[in-house]
């Protein structure tokens, strides 16, 4: 009986790492293989032949073992195979396996892609040497006499998986092998340039070494720690790798993975623009378009005529950028590489057509994102913004922002212009999306960085005083909005006063609302919700209300007359009306925890309350959303919010249940926050408020604000976000005397309890 492979060997040398590991990994298998079949009698015309990745020798720890046996007719290949597989089935190694004949191997790649693909990676293990070698040759013949049938379909295979996978460099948990820049578009790329010469340069043939390097030994790395063939490098996974490869830490890995993948995804950017150049120039002739400066359009292609004025044109980078964005053109790498080494300094004080070139580009959109990047890939961003560099590739290692912070800027700016519409200054509302974050790329508040930043910016392309102080307000102040709307009472004057003491017009505050709108998008799904944009919305009309009355609230009445015949009638309710949660109960201690623990049950969140006390009745008007049983199971929800306050739901105990079973389920892709509870008297002017800050778990509200009841405080206002894996929930309070609560003593009880609240389970 062959030996299974030493495997855990190879997992404990921890001076094998990488595509070292993934050498001796792949030998030690061949070896192995190797073994099997010399150990098979009557072997002859039958071959074991690697295929796929592990022809391509880079086999690592659970990946499938991707095999073919080759046969020329044997009557006994059937026998053979059995001696072959089963060794490989007993070791528990996942196994790819077929057998065939040469002619039904081509057969099938004939029109199957990636069939078709491993063939042009098969490799000999065992057997008959001429086997592999006749499939090899007609593999790569087939490859190449098919290339217009075979490049088309692995142009759609690229873009779908691209379209499903996302991007490596930019995302925060990236799929290292199939999303965009990632290790299949490298292999992609290898097949291309096997089909027809001239589509993949040398030039970008050596430059796929150094990121294949990288990206190959961080998902073998991924793979020896995780002991999984995943493909996704998740941030709980994101520290032992970087660790285990070397990197001062996960920041420097991830940078350097995002790098090595915009370098792949502009390789293939480029070779998918020349194939598609290839099919398009065999239907019509070249149409050559020209735009001055030297800058001509051929066959979609930007490139510079024979008279472009590259070395005595400062803005000529921003001018290709613009017209390659707004035309739908792809920028030719010999004018990029031009660009990089001819082009002059931009003097210190931008001409204004430089200015009006770049905001031009940045109003395109989303069209812009392409241009820009690709000039960013020969550092010619960082040239006209220093300050860019240190935000490049650098990631954000917290489950609320998808993208690294270069990305996340472009795709704000992005964002701004499909809205710059709405605002009297586009210009401003684009920059502004643009450099918001800029300041993330050093020590310190990264909004106070910012604004320095941005001003010294704003100063050399030739904007005046007033706008300058403009853009630094923007840059200052763009959380002020989506924090204050979460978590504080828009009705209350200070609350309005406060926002509206931060800005000093009400044209600001409109560049202000619609920088925030942008910026949320730009960060996730989770940032810019229905209910997050009514809160803005509401208050950003009552701030500006505010300015321009000199001071005047504007108010929504709470309760509504609605809710005073409600109550009037006297009668308990509990009515779900789409995302609206009405409830009137006996005023008694606990209510709203009851309905915030039945809500729990069902998954069901509570984004903000408020309440109120008539007679002896209580109302609470709740904005919920999440869970299933919204929309499914609305009348069950009810239904247990009501046995809830009659006291009739073991709340408490099915919250700890349900919170057990899911600890053993989740899957954590962060460190957890820390809890802090912070109590502020100042913030109202009859209310004492407290923020709680930390991770979010089962049942956290219901255990909140059953704390807050065991201390017999009358909560009438809440507000409830949660960031990824973390909530900030803010409370409105009085004490049992009906006011604020101002007792040192009585402040520490209640951080005390909220803390414990936090950290128990039920």
């Amino acid at each position: 009986m062959n030996a299974v492979p030493a495997t855990s060997a190879l997992l404990a040398d921890r001076s094998l790492v990488g595509t070292e590991l993934s050498r001796a990994y792949t030998a030690e298998i061949d070896a192995w293989l190797e073994s099997v079949v010399e150990g098979v009698e009557e072997v002859r015309g039958v071959a074991l032949a690697a295929v796929g990745g592990y022809g391509r020798g880079s086999l690592s720890i659970g990946s499938d073992l991707d095999l073919l046996l080759l046969h020329n007719d044997s009557g006994h290949v059937a026998e053979v195979a059995e001696r072959i597989w089963y060794p490989i089935w007993d070791s528990g190694m996942k196994l790819g396996h077929a057998v065939r004949t040469v002619d039904e191997a081509i057969d099938l790649a004939a029109d199957d892609l990636d069939t078709a693909t491993s063939l042009l990676d098969i490799r000999l293990i065992g057997g008959d040497a001429r086997l592999v070698d006749e499939l090899a040759k007609k593999a790569r013949d087939l490859w190449c006499s098919n290339a217009d049938k075979m490049l088309g379909l692995l142009v759609e295979s690229v873009r779908e998986r691209h379209d499903g996978a996302g991007e490596v460099a930019f995302l925060l948990e990236p799929d290292l092998k199939l999303a965009r820049g990632g290790l299949r578009d490298i292999d992609s790329l290898h097949w291309i340039d096997q089909a027809e010469q001239g589509l993949l340069e040398a030039t970008e043939r050596s430059e796929l070494v150094e990121p294949h390097r990288i990206l190959l030994s961080v998902r073998i790395e991924l793979h020896r720690l995780s002991g999984q063939s995943g493909n996704q490098l998740l941030l709980q996974d994101q520290d032992e790798v970087s660790a285990a490869l070397g990197y001062t830490d996960a920041d420097e890995l991830m940078a350097a993975v995002a790098s090595a993948a915009r370098s792949v995804a502009w390789i293939m950017d480029a070779v998918l623009h020349r194939i598609h150049v290839r099919s398009t120039r065999r239907r019509w002739r070249p149409r050559v378009r020209e735009f001055g400066h030297g800058i001509e359009i051929v066959d979609e292609t930007l490139r510079f005529g024979e008279d472009a004025p590259v070395s005595q044109d400062p803005v000529m980078p921003l001018r290709v950028a613009y017209i390659a964005a707004s035309e739908d053109a792809f920028i030719e790498r010999d004018v990029l590489d031009r660009l990089a080494v001819e082009t002059p300094p931009m003097p210190d004080q931008w001409p204004d057509e430089a200015r009006e070139i770049f905001v031009d580009l940045l109003l395109l959109g989303y069209e812009a994102i392409r241009v820009i990047e690709a000039l960013d890939q020969v550092d010619l961003i960082s040239r006209l913004f220093p300050e860019w560099t240190p935000n490049r590739n650098r990631p954000q290692r917290n489950v609320y922002h998808r993208y690294t912070v270069d990305r996340h800027l472009l795709e704000a700016a992005a964002e701004a212009a499909a809205i710059a519409d709405r605002v009297e200054r586009p210009d401003l509302l684009v920059l502004g999306g643009l450099f918001h974050d800029i300041g993330k790329g050093y020590p310190g508040d990264h909004s106070e960085v910012g604004v320095g930043l941005t001003r010294s910016i704003a100063t050399r392309m030739g904007y005046p005083p007033a706008d300058i102080e403009t853009l630094g307000m923007l840059v200052r102040h763009h959380l002020l909005l989506p924090d204050v709307a979460s978590r504080r009472d828009l009705d209350a004057t200070e609350t309005i006063r406060f926002v509206a003491e931060q800005i000093d017009s009400v044209g600001t505050l409109e560049l202000l609302g619609a920088l925030t709108e942008a910026d949320s998008i730009a960060t996730s799904k989770a940032a810019w919700g229905g209910w997050k944009a009514e809160l803005v919305k509401k208050l950003v009309n009552r701030t500006s209300h505010f300015l321009q009355t000199g001071g005047t609230m504007l108010t929504s009445q709470f309760p509504t007359e609605k809710h005073y015949e409600l109550l009037a009638e006297g009668t308990e309710l509990v009515q779900l009306d789409g995302h609206e949660l009405t409830v009137i109960t006996p005023d008694r201690p606990g209510a709203f925890s009851r309905v915030a623990g039945a809500l729990a049950l069902h998954g069901v969140e509570i984004l903000g309350a408020q309440l109120h006390t008539e007679g002896s009745l209580s109302l609470q008007v709740l904005r919920v959303g999440g869970g299933v049983g919204l929309d499914e199971r609305p009348q069950r929800v009810q239904d247990d919010v009501r046995l809830s306050l009659a006291g009739g739901l073991a709340v408490r105990a099915r919250l700890l249940k349900r919170a057990r079973t899911y600890r053993f389920q989740r899957v954590t892709t962060a460190r957890p926050s820390e809890p802090e509870v912070i109590i502020d008297n100042e913030l109202s002017s009859d209310a004492t408020v407290i923020e709680v800050r930390g991770p979010d778990s089962i049942g956290l509200l219901y255990r909140i604000t059953s704390a807050l009841d065991d201390l017999d405080l009358d909560i009438y206002s809440a507000k409830v976000q949660t960031l990824g894996d973390d909530v900030v929930d803010s409370f409105y309070v009085r004490g049992p005397n009906g006011r604020k609560i101002l007792d040192d003593n009585y402040l520490g009880e209640i951080e005390i309890a909220v803390l414990t609240a936090i950290a128990s389970d039920a």
